[in-house]
C-alpha cells in the first residue's frame, strides 16, 4: 500500500491549478492545430484517415472539457493529467504512422506533451511521459524510415526532448526551492527561528475556529529589565538571550501540542490547544524555572541570569477570540511584572 501511494504522488501535479489551466490550453491548441493541417494537408485523403484525425480532434476537445468542468484537484488525483499527457503521445504517433508522416514536422509534435509534463509534473510523471514519446517516436520511425534514418532522427529528436524535460524539471525544482525559502522566511523569525507573529496569528485564529474540549490557553513571555540588559551589554548580547530562551522553550514544550513565537521585541508566546488554564498555569511555572535554571554564558565566560515574567490566558471551548485571547494574556502579563516580575500571573475566568 505504501508502494502504490509512494508512486501515485510520483505521478501527480506540482501545482494543480496551474497543471489543469496549462492542460487545457495545450488540449485546445493541439485540437487547432491537427483540425487545420487536417483540412489543409489532408483535404484529399480517405475517408478512413480523416476520420481518425477528426476523432483526435474531438477526443482533444472533449478533454479540454473536462479540464474545465472537473476541479482541479479531482483532476490530479484520478491522474487525468498525466494519462491524457501519455494519450497525446499515443494519438500523435497513431497520425504519424497513419499518414506515413516522419518529417520534422510531424515529431515536432510529440514535445507538446513532453513540454506540459516537464512543467507540470514531479519527476516520476516527466520520465513517464518522456519515455513514452520516445517510444511512440521510434516505433514511427523504424516502420516507416530506412533503419540508419530512423537511428539517426531517433537519436535527434530524442536528444531534443530529453534536454527539454531535464531543463524543465531543474527549472520547477529550483523555483519550488526558492518558493519554499521566501514561505519559510515570512513564517519564522530569523533570530531565534521560533515562527512569527503572522504566522502564530494564523495558528491561533484556526485553533480558536476548531475548539476542543479543554480550550485553548496563551502564554505571553516577557524577559525582565531586557532593557538593562542591552544597555549593559550592549545589543548582540540581548540578541543572544532571545535565542537562548527560545532554546531553553523548545527544550521544554514539545512541538507536536504547543506553538512557539517570537511576536516581537522581547515578547515570546506560547500557544497551548486543548490545555486547561491549570495546565496552562503548571506549563508556565515550568518554563519560569527553566530559565532561572539556564543562565546565559556571556563572551567573556561569566553568567547572566535571566528573570522572565508570564502571563497566561485561556478560552473554554467555543468561547472567545482571538484579540480577546491576547488582551486577556497580556493584561495578566503586565500583572506579573506590576507584581514584582520573575513571576506567573493568571488571567481572571
Amino acid at each position: 500500500m505504501a508502494q502504490s501511494v509512494s508512486i501515485g504522488e510520483a505521478l501527480r501535479a506540482r501545482d494543480a491549478r496551474a497543471s489543469a489551466s496549462s492542460t487545457r490550453l495545450i488540449l485546445v491548441v493541439c485540437a487547432a492545430v491537427v483540425a487545420g493541417l487536417t483540412v489543409v494537408q489532408q483535404a484529399g485523403a480517405e475517408s478512413g484517415i480523416l476520420a481518425v484525425h477528426w476523432t483526435g480532434v474531438a477526443v482533444l476537445l472533449i478533454g479540454a472539457v473536462a479540464c474545465t468542468v472537473l476541479s482541479p484537484e479531482t483532476i490530479d488525483r484520478t491522474g487525468i493529467g498525466v494519462v491524457a499527457a501519455v494519450a497525446g503521445v499515443t494519438l500523435i504517433c497513431t497520425l504519424n504512422l497513419i499518414t506515413h508522416d516522419t518529417s520534422a514536422a510531424a515529431q515536432a509534435f510529440f514535445s507538446f506533451p513532453v513540454f506540459w509534463a516537464a512543467s507540470n509534473l514531479r519527476a516520476g510523471g516527466v520520465a513517464l511521459v518522456t519515455g513514452t514519446a520516445l517510444v511512440a517516436d521510434g516505433v514511427t520511425l523504424f516502420l516507416l524510415s530506412p533503419p540508419a534514418a530512423a537511428a539517426t532522427d531517433l537519436v535527434f529528436v530524442g536528444a531534443a526532448l530529453v534536454v527539454l524535460a531535464v531543463m524543465l524539471v531543474r527549472a520547477a525544482n529550483t523555483q519550488e526551492r526558492l518558493v519554499a525559502a521566501l514561505q519559510q522566511q515570512a513564517r519564522v523569525d530569523s533570530l531565534t527561528g521560533l515562527v512569527n507573529r503572522r504566522a502564530f496569528d494564523e495558528t491561533m485564529e484556526a485553533s480558536l475556529t476548531r475548539p476542543v474540549d479543554a480550550g485553548t490557553a496563551l502564554v505571553l513571555l516577557d524577559v525582565d529589565a531586557f532593557k538593562t540588559i542591552n544597555d549593559r551589554h550592549g545589543h548582540p548580547v540581548g540578541d543572544d538571550v532571545l535565542v537562548h530562551l527560545a532554546a531553553v522553550l523548545r527544550e521544554q514544550v514539545r512541538a507536536d501540542d504547543a506553538v512557539l513565537s517570537r511576536l516581537g521585541g522581547d515578547e515570546l508566546a506560547i500557544l497551548l490547544p486543548g490545555c486547561t488554564v491549570e495546565g496552562a498555569q503548571r506549563r508556565a511555572e515550568e518554563l519560569l524555572e527553566a530559565v532561572r535554571a539556564n543562565p546565559l554564558l556571556l563572551p567573556d565566560g561569566t553568567l547572566l541570569s535571566l528573570s522572565v515574567s508570564l502571563g497566561v490566558a485561556h478560552l473554554p471551548r467555543q468561547a472567545g477570540k482571538l484579540r480577546s485571547l491576547y488582551h486577556a494574556a497580556d493584561a495578566a502579563l503586565y500583572d506579573a511584572k506590576r507584581s514584582g516580575r520573575g513571576r506567573v500571573a493568571v488571567a481572571a475566568a
